[in-house]
């Protein structure tokens, strides 16, 4: 059985680290060698590839943090969770949910929809 909550929790740790050697040990926490990150706007493959996913949006969007919508859900080893992006104090920006398969309490691969976009 895995903790649903704990493994969500560690994704959003990852998503929200600006210090590059932080960042990484969370990454190797919350992801497999080989995750594959797949959402509308973006992919990625390996650690280094969600670094530079994370490294991307913390630079397009500096100062904003991510923050689990309510609990995470699951059954088996697929994990569904919520999330906002925004500054702190402020109505999120960005608002998506994330589908995952899970391999060892570790993310395996991410699936991510984007349920809130700003309007261009």
């Amino acid at each position: 059985m895995h903790d649903f909550n704990a493994i969500a929790r560690a994704y959003i740790a990852a998503w929200n680290a600006t210090d590059v050697a932080s960042r990484a040990a969370l990454i190797e926490k919350a992801f497999t060698a080989n995750v594959s990150y797949r959402d509308p706007i973006m992919q990625g493959d390996g650690h280094a590839g969600v670094d530079a996913l994370v490294a991307g949006v913390q630079s397009q969007f500096p100062g904003f943090r991510f923050t689990l919508k309510g609990e995470a859900d699951g059954f088996a080893d697929t994990i569904r969770f919520s999330w906002a992006l925004g500054p702190e104090g402020v109505p999120s920006v960005i608002e998506g949910t994330d589908v995952g398969e899970i391999e060892n309490g570790r993310l395996t691969s991410v699936t991510g929809f984007l349920d809130k976009v700003p309007v261009r």
